[in-house]
């Protein structure tokens, strides 16, 4: 069956298209959480950024600047803010939200476990 991208890719699923080159697509995101949340996706499906090749890495991240520059322009935002989750569905994808002013995307809150143990955290990622 695939993930919902691949059906989207296959035309199983409609979705509302902003963008799209030969192995990139651009969709408006189906539960927004904000004006223009949109999704960068490329065609060949990989299930984690950081294990992409190379050449493809950089593709992706061309893609999602190319469609960043089109939110700015056209939706008026100052700054276009950025996402890769990576759980949710099993096929990279780019979060883009089209901003005004730092407060329009929700961040995650402080976690006190993890600010308790910058220290500890911080020598175990040291070389």
């Amino acid at each position: 069956m695939g993930t919902v991208f691949d059906r989207i890719l296959s035309g199983e699923l409609p979705c509302h298209r902003v963008y799209e080159d030969d192995d990139h697509l651009a969709f408006l995101d189906v539960a927004p959480r904000c004006t223009g949340h949109t999704l960068v996706i490329p065609k060949r499906a990989h299930d984690y950024v950081f294990s992409l090749p190379p050449e493809r890495y950089i593709a992706l991240w061309n893609a999602a600047a190319t469609v960043a520059d089109k939110l700015t322009r056209v939706l008026g935002a100052t700054r276009v803010c950025i996402a890769v989750h990576g759980w949710e569905v099993r096929h990279v994808h780019v979060h883009l939200f089209p901003t005004k002013t730092g407060h329009d995307v929700p961040f995650p809150p402080v976690d006190p476990a993890a600010k308790a143990a910058l220290s500890t955290t911080a020598q175990l990622l040291r070389p």
